[in-house]
């Protein structure tokens, strides 16, 4: 994707090097990541749990060139985030209503959030509490080299789909399947799980097709995006993690949903088609 000498956001907020990540023990999904994972559950929050089970160690002193590369992510991130904004902004108005952008806080290691603790482990997620989206830039390599999505649009299509939920909070969809998950069985309140997260890569896809008409796009970023959509499927991930897929337990859609909803943004390039939870049979 094209970003250097872009626009980046102003919403972007460094909580490297002392300040936000630092000042917190680093460890693998352990009572801390549990308990967030729990809160973005019941606040309607989402995120990318790419690790079931595994642990992580504190990060090594960086190299300059470590630093460098995270400089650059750093700058790649501003200008997605940018992007969204501009394009949520226009969609918004088009309908006669006002986008308020969250903002994007980019820690090392881990982070208090107002959905409580996260490690690096918990992935990129999205805490309704604060309008906050949270990113440690390491899940860059996590997605290079343990997910096998390459290319820096796989990492675009992460930062796409948690503005995604901001989207989904402004218009009132977040609070709406709060409401409803509380009131059915833990099997029906995955389901209507699903339906959000596949709405959120819809909603990545909308932001892709603006940006490939703004020229922004380079010849196999999309095929980037989709390589990620199937490398954080729930069945792909179970596979990875444990030999077998469990269905019931499925949070996000399997790898094949992800893709569908993500081309069907793409596609419609606005909200038409993007009614995941009829879809799915909730409605």
């Amino acid at each position: 994707m094209k970003f250097q000498g872009r626009r980046g956001s102003s919403n972007i907020n460094d909580m490297r090097g002392g300040g936000g990540g630092g000042r917190f023990p680093v460890g693998g999904l352990g009572i801390g990541g549990i308990l967030i994972l729990l809160l973005l559950r019941l606040l309607g929050g989402g995120g990318f749990d790419v690790n079931p089970g595994t642990e992580t160690t504190s990060p090594p002193a960086q190299t300059r060139q470590q630093a460098s590369t995270e400089d650059t992510l750093y700058e790649f991130a501003s200008v997605v985030l940018a992007d969204t904004e501009d394009i949520w902004t226009e969609q918004f108005q088009e309908h006669g209503q006002e986008y308020h952008p969250p903002q994007m806080n980019i820690f090392t290691g881990a982070v208090q959030s107002g959905c409580g603790y996260a490690s690096a482990q918990t992935g990129p997620f999205y805490c309704p509490a604060d309008q906050s989206v949270y990113l440690d830039l390491s899940f860059y390599d996590d997605l290079t080299r343990k997910l096998g999505a390459r290319g820096d649009y796989a990492f675009a299509y992460v930062i796409a789909h948690e503005v995604g939920h901001h989207v989904q909070r402004e218009l009132g969809v977040m609070s709406q399947v709060q409401n409803i998950q509380q009131r059915v069985s833990k099997e029906d309140a995955n389901r209507w799980s699903v339906a959000l997260e596949l709405q959120a890569d819809y909603l990545a896809g909308v932001v892709a097709r603006h940006q490939q008409e703004a020229g922004y796009l380079d010849p196999g970023d999309i095929e980037e995006a989709i390589s990620a959509t199937i490398a954080v499927g729930d069945d792909t991930l179970q596979k990875r993690a444990q030999g077998y897929v469990v269905p019931d337990s499925f949070t996000h859609g399997t790898a094949e949903q992800r893709t569908e909803w993500y081309k069907r943004g793409w596609n419609a390039g606005d909200l038409s088609d993007w009614n995941t939870f009829s879809a799915l049979g909730l409605q």
